[in-house]
């Protein structure tokens, strides 16, 4: 998720801007996607990558840790279910690959996990949460290199929250959400948080794990 200022139901469910108002000071975050609306995203996207990939039979999908993970997991769930057939899913870790590893404290290095057959010649779909700056993802191309040379790579993520960067952009969205750089957006998952659903608040001095 992009993590830059503070690890890309995508046109419709759009909040416009004239349609949304920003969470007042001192507000609590509101829902802007609940458990069924994250599952219809997912679906969807997984029907968008066998179509764009005609048959996604050489699709790996990697996540982008944490949420990142569990999402890959899940189209891969989804995606077994419209082929037929099992898709390689695995993680990559990027934390020695951030350009502001000098500027915070130390963090504890994530899994990277690649499938058996490995990443050369595939399509490597790798799947995070929220697209932010597109920082995140600079460093996971970085750590995908270092490990093979896919015959193409492309990015899925549940919500783009725009203020990009970097010349970055999602191949599949769940949602579209514009948003403040004043707001944050926090996705919470069952596999780790107990429950699915995705948060739009007020960004808070020294807040952690919002992005």
């Amino acid at each position: 998720m992009d993590t830059s200022d503070t690890s890309d139901i995508s046109e419709t469910g759009r909040i416009g801007e004239t349609g949304r108002t920003e969470a007042a000071a001192g507000e609590a975050a509101r829902p802007v996607l609940e458990a069924p609306d994250i599952a219809r995203a997912l679906t969807r996207i997984a029907h968008e990558i066998v179509e764009r990939a005609k048959g996604a039979d050489d699709v790996v999908l990697l996540g982008i840790p944490t949420r990142g993970v569990f999402l890959a997991r899940r189209l891969a769930g989804k995606l077994a279910e419209i082929t037929g057939r099992s898709i390689p899913v695995g993680s990559l870790d990027i934390t020695m690959y951030r350009d502001d590893l000098r500027l915070r404290p130390a963090r504890a290095l994530a899994r990277t996990d690649i499938p058996g057959d490995g990443v050369d010649g595939r399509l490597v779909v790798l799947v995070d949460d929220v697209l932010f700056s597109g920082r995140t993802i600079r460093a996971a191309l970085d750590a995908l290199g270092d490990i093979g040379r896919p015959r193409a790579v492309q990015l899925a993520v549940l919500v783009d929250r725009g203020h990009r960067e970097l010349p970055i952009r999602a191949d599949y969205v769940g949602k579209n959400l514009p948003t403040s750089l004043r707001e944050t957006v926090k996705v919470q998952l069952a596999e780790e948080d107990g429950r699915d659903t995705v948060l739009l608040g007020l960004k808070q001095p020294a807040a952690s794990g919002e992005r």
